[in-house]
């Protein structure tokens, strides 16, 4: 356990250096799903630009359900249309079918307004999060920065 601590620090050392030292990132791990908290759309894009990795951004406010979430999701991050609306198939789209398309920048991801609903309640919200979560780690494994920001409504 300690050589894997070690290895992520090391692999956050690397990437901070390739990001630049006054990055909006420096106090994020490259590899985190979190509360967007302080932190602004506009500057988190801006910080995408900056660094050359993907701005991926999903409002949710209007959506109730799991299938609904999913689907907006699928429709503004530009997933496949035979894209499956299921947490598998988002596992999947974030991470094989993006590893598949070649080397990657990095990527940024916003999650706006998630929905606090009977039909995505808060086991469908932790379930979504972790799946970002796993995709976090996918990407990790390649060295590759994959910062997921999230709010609930």
């Amino acid at each position: 356990m300690r050589r894997v601590n070690e290895i992520q620090q090391q692999q956050s050392i690397i990437i901070a250096l390739a990001e630049g030292k006054m990055s909006l990132f420096k106090t994020v791990p490259p590899n985190v799903v979190q509360s967007i908290r302080a932190f602004r759309v506009t500057d988190l894009q801006a910080e995408a630009n900056r660094l050359g990795q993907h701005f991926l951004y999903a409002y949710c406010a209007e959506a109730t359900t799991k299938q609904q979430v999913l689907a907006n999701i699928a429709h503004a991050f530009h997933f496949p249309k035979h894209f499956g609306k299921n947490f598998d198939a988002l596992a999947d789209c974030l991470t094989d079918l993006a590893h598949k398309s070649g080397p990657q920048p990095g990527f940024i991801v916003v999650i706006e307004q998630l929905p606090n609903t009977p039909k995505f309640d808060k086991e469908a919200r932790e379930t979504l999060l972790d799946v970002f979560r796993d995709s976090a780690d996918f990407w990790a494994d390649k060295k590759v920065a994959f910062r997921v920001f999230y709010s609930f409504q």
